[in-house]
């Protein structure tokens, strides 16, 4: 611990080079010297931070990383300037800091949320500005349940209201229904107007402890009339009818804020529900602000409220983990004598007589080229082209050969060669991939991971050997056309849409993996694709294996001469074997955990109404 210190501090000193300022000048001396003179503080003091620095590092080392924290702390309050005491403690905090952050996602996985919490505000007490600690701590915290009684509503900016006078009252009345209403108006210090379409009839109103807008509401209703203010003081009752309703109905806007409906395809359902149920027709929304504005009468505006208050949009939300599993094996094996299995006569005069023949390859190569067959610019070709004409001309005399025959007819047979062959190869390949996604509730989630590989489709080269192909060559001024390309994305490609039912997950999921295979097919990769595509229903908490494949793979070349090849003992040494055994395994395991409920038996979706 002593020997990484030193290090970090000696790289630290080092990036603040030769123009340190004098700050950074006092702290390398502090580390180097640790003198009175140097640190700037007191003999004890100096004495008793080495004293401390010591105890942390020997708590270190028994793995006590709190109480070595605590006394490399100490120790760089008693000395500010020595950059080792500085390192060490901030090394020390970094690794408290993962320590809580590791216990508090476990502890969250197993669904104790308090105690997560608890670590979470110790990672951000230790490092106040992690924003990893910060998120997994609101993740942590349980979503809290809005008091609907904390509803505010306002008026919209010179709406016109009546402010009747305040109290309750009790009526026991019995007479026609313009006495009840000057009877009510009378009782809370206001005027009423009638309207001519107001009929006078008899009734009976019997009512306790009611104060003005219930025993108005409760009056309306019983005679099938409805008001509108005036003034502040004064009001107009007319008969509740369509043409009156339309004429004299006053307006009110209101704007509903929805933070848990975040998509305007949320917003629309709504929006849909407000229509269908109070005929609300001026009505827009926003996504950007998540909110709604309506502009409707006012009793058709508290009745939307009181829905928007009792319903829940907010969807669940689901955090799917997913395990892939996936080991290779494979073994070759090469052993045994390759003999030739074939001979070839040939006469030598008539042999060395071709070969004295051939013509020079550079000759070709210039024929070629002056008749248009190749050009300078496609060097791929020309290398092609040599290397036919090179195996062509592989001389038959560069192996020995044996004579017969004598004179005019001698012929040659060459001694092909043996080859012995004695090697094995084994490899062994796991992979184990591990990745979290979250999803809401009916919401499709997509994660890739991977790489884009660009495929080469086709490749430009001039078909014919012009004089401006020439003078670019001779002037080293060509260049070739960009290629044409794909690109194929490799990787993991997974998409789900979890649908929450209580404590069941009900999930959606396509899953690919693509990767190179190493062949390829006239010069074009070939790619391997595993694709998986199915609905499952997994509890909370479940692991669900959704995908496992096993493979497996033997062969054997046998190789040498006809008879001898099958002597039981005989054949192992002028045989050559080549037995090929490989296997694979793949294995897909996921993991759902619900972060997000719904609510149950009260809202969660916090409505904030303003007009």
């Amino acid at each position: 611990m002593r020997l990484l210190t030193a290090s970090l501090a000696l790289i630290s000193l080092c990036a603040w080079g030769q123009s340190a300022p004098q700050s950074a000048i006092e702290v390398r001396a502090c580390s180097q010297l640790r003198t009175v003179a140097a640190c700037g503080v007191s003999k004890s003091d100096l004495k008793q931070a080495q004293k401390d620095f010591s105890r942390a590092l020997e708590l270190h080392k028994l793995g006590k990383t709190q109480q070595a924290f605590d006394a490399v702390e100490a120790a760089s309050r008693l000395v500010p300037n020595d950059l080792e005491y500085l390192t060490t403690r901030e090394i020390l905090r970094q690794q408290l800091v993962l320590r809580h952050l590791d216990s508090g996602n476990q502890l969250l996985l197993d669904h104790n949320s308090e105690r997560a919490t608890t670590e979470f505000r110790q990672a951000l007490a230790l490092d106040p500005s992690n924003d990893f600690a910060q998120q997994r701590l609101h993740d942590a915290l349980p979503v809290p349940a809005i008091n609907l009684s904390h509803l505010t509503i306002g008026d919209s900016p010179g709406e016109l209201r009546v402010t009747p006078a305040t109290g309750v009252h009790s009526y026991h009345y019995r007479g026609d229904t313009r006495g009840l209403f000057q009877q009510i108006a009378k009782d809370f210090g206001l005027t009423v107007e009638f309207d001519e379409s107001v009929t006078a009839r008899p009734i009976r109103f019997d009512v306790d402890d009611v104060d003005f807008r219930r025993a108005i509401s409760l009056a309306c209703s019983m005679t099938k009339t409805f008001w509108t203010p005036v003034s502040e003081q004064r009001f107009l009752l007319l008969a509740d009818n369509t043409q009156n309703r339309a004429q004299f109905e006053r307006m009110s806007l209101r704007t509903f804020y929805l933070p848990d409906a975040t998509t305007a395809a949320e917003l629309n359902d709504v929006l849909n529900v407000l229509r269908t149920l109070f005929g609300i027709r001026q009505i827009a929304h926003q996504p950007e602000s998540s909110s709604i504005m309506v502009r409707a009468p006012r009793r058709l505006l508290d009745a939307a409220t009181e829905l928007l208050r009792d319903i829940d949009i907010s969807r669940p939300q689901v955090m799917l983990e997913f395990q892939v599993l996936q080991v290779n094996r494979s073994m070759l094996k090469d052993m045994g004598l390759e003999l030739p299995l074939q001979w070839q006569a040939f006469n030598l005069s008539s042999a060395a007589l071709a070969i004295l023949q051939q013509p020079n390859i550079q000759d070709l190569i210039n024929q070629l080229i002056s008749s248009g067959g190749i050009n300078q610019a496609n060097t791929s070709s020309i290398a092609a082209l040599l290397q036919q004409l090179q195996n062509q001309q592989t001389s038959i005399f560069q192996n020995p050969f044996g004579t017969f025959g004598g004179g005019l007819t001698r012929f040659a047979v060459p001694f092909a060669p043996g080859t012995l062959h004695f090697s094995m190869n084994s490899s062994r390949v796991t992979t184990i991939q591990n990745l979290t996604l979250r999803a809401a509730h009916g919401t499709d989630a997509t994660l890739k991971i991977g790489e884009r590989y660009p495929i080469m489709n086709a490749s430009f080269a001039p078909i014919f050997n012009t004089s401006q192909i020439s003078q670019v060559l001779q002037n080293q001024t060509y260049q070739n056309p960009f290629p044409s390309f794909t690109f194929e994305d490799l990787g993991l490609m997974v998409k789900a849409k979890p649908q929450v039912h209580q404590n069941e997950i009900t999930l959606d999921l396509t899953m690919e993996m693509k990767a190179l295979t190493g062949e390829s097919f006239n010069g074009i990769p070939v790619i391997s694709s595993r694709s998986y595509t199915g609905s499952l229903s997994v509890r909370d908490g479940e692991t669900a294996i959704i995908a496992g494949m096993i493979e497996k793979s033997e062969s054997n070349s046998l190789s040498g001469l006809p008879g001898i090849s099958r002597i039981p003992i005989l054949n192992r040494a002028t045989t050559h074997n080549t037995p090929q055994d490989s296997a694979g395994e793949l294995l897909v395991l996921i993991t759902p955990h619900i972060v997000r409920k719904p609510a149950s038996g009260s809202t969660l979706i916090p409505v904030r109404a303003v007009d």
